[in-house]
């Protein structure tokens, strides 16, 4: 079980491209409740056809929470420089939403010796921590939330039942909220009607800072460790509170 658990978190790795329609992006086996908006539905266009900013990310993240509260609990782990949210979706079955502070002390027993022999791990829900564009301007992985939330929330049948029985998520869609609003600005402002692949174009030139650091223009990706700037810190407490047995980084 194992094996496939990790096997199914390998369908979380989306990638941004071109607008298109959802079935571009998701398996085209799985049956999808209509209940669940899409992103397009939220954000008022197709994940592609423009950078999405980190407002309409948020808001996306809040209907989805909203529509599918027997899998998606949402947290506010904190807020950044500018006062913009750093949202955490926790997603699992209806069960263990039930027990989730259970499970939650019972993995924390997992990383003290002495506590952890008594566990019985064979039944124990894994946890895993998605996270995105740590970077602003590599908005490729909070593009791509858009399409991994909406698959872990809408999704029918067993493969995800499977999945979410198995397995706490806790998916982060966007590291550096103000990065990803400051690239995202500039670059759906910049954007020509006819799309473009010249690097030279404006559109591809970010005035300085750009997005690629936070409010402080600190690059984010050296802060794991320092831990200096606030979103570091709203991220690693929750980290802390699971400690996650995968955690992935999309840029």
């Amino acid at each position: 079980m194992r094996k496939n658990i990790l096997g199914y978190c390998l369908i979380l790795i989306a990638f941004s491209a071109p607008a298109q329609d959802l079935n571009y992006y998701l398996p085209q086996h799985i049956i999808y409740n209509p209940a669940i908006p899409t992103p397009k539905q939220i954000i008022y266009h197709q994940p592609g056809e423009w950078h999405v900013t980190h407002d309409r990310l948020v808001s996306y993240m809040n209907a989805l929470a909203a529509a599918a509260p027997d899998r998606i609990k949402l947290e506010t782990m904190g807020l950044t420089y500018e006062s913009r949210p750093q949202v955490l979706l926790i997603i699992t079955s209806k069960k263990n939403h039930a027990n989730l502070e259970q499970i939650r002390e019972q993995h924390i027993r997992l990383t003290d010796a002495s506590k952890s022999g008594s566990l019985n791990i064979d039944d124990m829900p894994i946890v895993v921590c998605i996270g995105h564009s740590i970077h602003g301007n590599e908005s490729s992985g909070s593009n791509a939330a858009l399409l991994s939330a909406y698959y872990l929330a809408a999704a029918q049948g067993k493969e995800i039942d499977d999945l979410l029985e198995h397995v706490v998520i806790l998916l982060d869609p966007s590291f550096n909220p103000d990065g990803l609003q400051r690239f995202s600005t500039w670059a759906n402002q910049h954007k020509s009607k006819n799309l473009v692949t010249d690097p030279n174009s404006r559109e591809f030139n970010e005035v300085w800072p750009g997005g690629r650091f936070n409010h402080y223009w600190f690059d984010l990706n050296r802060d794991w460790l320092p831990a200096v700037h606030i979103e570091s810190q709203n991220r690693l407490k929750w980290f802390h509170l699971w400690k996650p047995n995968i955690l992935t980084d999309h840029h």
